[in-house]
């Protein structure tokens, strides 16, 4: 990293962590044929002076959360996000979210029918997310965020865009997806994730990231590498990913503002 970065990010708000031993879903999209433990991932956080992670769930390995909340029960500085079926029951969503669990991750595929959110067995889900404190975190096309987002809104849960909402994206800024992002950040109960702009063209990358600057201010974004830069690996490193956040916010008054939002929403509010 360059000498002139004197304030690295407190929070990384999005990486995966992933061993040999964990089973992959049937319909993964990809099979890693590497590791990535929750030790290489802290050393990456250290080596760059980041003091706390968030890791978010693969859909890769489905509900497969074992290693993920022994990584939680292990190491403080880190939080995380779980895929579970919506017919979990109370108990066991508080137990999570005493181990360290901020948040439950919904991803589809591109043409699969979404869940009914006014369906109980959704109602009861989401209520009992909003009742532990927890989020919904949703790594979705344009055309289900354009669905998905209305519908969460006036639940009482608090949701986070994943990767500026731009990944599946085709119409980019002036699709109805990032559209949709803009207007439920306005609802106050949403925030958005500058993360895996590497996956994103350079000139839509600064470009999206001014526009929700301008929408959501510091206080509704949050930046995460992506590490391990899954289907990336050989053209990205976490200093790269640290650089970049750099380049999309230069100011660093609206980076450390960007940290401390990240620090209220997984650790201290």
């Amino acid at each position: 990293m360059s000498d002139s970065y004197q304030e690295p990010p407190v929070v990384d708000c999005h990486a995966h962590i992933m061993t040999a031993r964990m089973p992959f879903r049937p319909d993964a999209w990809t099979r890693p044929d590497y590791e990535y433990p929750v030790e290489a991932y802290l050393a990456d956080l250290d080596q760059h002076g980041i003091s706390f992670g968030v890791i978010a769930a693969a859909s890769l390995y489905g509900d497969y959360n074992d290693y993920t909340l022994e990584a939680l029960d292990l190491h403080r500085r880190l939080r995380a996000t779980v895929i579970l079926d919506p017919s979990t029951d109370a108990e066991t969503i508080l137990a999570l979210r005493d181990r360290g669990v901020v948040g439950v991750r919904w991803q589809w595929r591109e043409g699969v029918d979404l869940p009914d959110l006014s369906s109980f067995e959704y109602r009861k889900f989401v209520n009992r997310l909003a009742d532990a404190g927890m989020h919904v975190e949703l790594n979705a096309s344009a055309v289900q965020l354009e669905e998905m987002l209305p519908a969460l809104t006036g639940t009482g849960v608090t949701v986070v865009v994943d990767h500026f909402g731009l990944l599946r994206s085709p119409d980019g800024l002036s699709g109805a997806g990032f559209a949709a992002v803009l207007k439920a950040i306005e609802t106050g109960r949403v925030w958005t994730k500058i993360s895996a702009g590497f996956r994103l063209d350079p000139v839509v990358l600064h470009e999206a990231t001014a526009k929700l600057m301008s929408v959501a201010g510091t206080e509704k974004l949050l930046w995460g590498s992506d590490t391990p830069f899954v289907g990336k690996e050989s053209e990205m490193t976490y200093s790269a990913a640290v650089e970049m956040f750099y380049d999309i916010v230069p100011d660093a008054k609206a980076r450390r503002e960007i940290s401390d939002t990240a620090l209220r929403f997984y650790f201290f509010d």
